[in-house]
């Protein structure tokens, strides 16, 4: 199954903020389980690394996501995934039809995102992390 990890669930993992932290690392953790595949975009590692370099500092943030990286796809967001978020009227919030459309274009499952409203306009499923992992885990 391939699944999309939107920008919040990296933060939570690179920043161990609780309470949900057990989950989004548990998420991670799938990727060396059979039957899992794990995305996020460029945009979301860029998001997470930003909020990650507040908190522990640059160096320690590239060590982060980098390790972070080596477990994880990376989708694209082309010029394809800017026009189709572009010409979708129901997207208010232009980073997250950039996620969707790279989650749609990787063709993930479902989008895990903490803020599900976020992505109403989704046609995949949009499940919140403790959600997922009862749910397929």
């Amino acid at each position: 199954m391939k699944i999309f990890l939107d920008a919040n669930i990296l933060v939570t993992v690179l920043n161990k903020e609780y309470p949900l932290f057990p989950y989004a690392a548990k998420l991670l953790s799938l990727a060396d389980k059979s039957g899992f595949e794990i995305y996020t975009s460029p945009i979301c590692l860029a998001i997470a690394f930003y909020f990650a370099e507040k908190k522990s500092g640059g160096a320690m943030a590239r060590k982060k996501i980098a390790l972070l990286a080596e477990h994880m796809k990376v989708t694209t967001t082309d010029e394809d995934v800017v026009f189709k978020t572009i010409a979708n009227k129901a997207i208010k919030d232009f980073e997250d039809g950039l996620e969707y459309y790279s989650a749609k274009g990787a063709m993930c499952k479902c989008i895990i995102t903490q803020d599900g409203d976020d992505f109403f306009f989704s046609e995949l499923e949009v499940l919140d992390a403790k959600t997922f992992l009862n749910k397929y885990v």
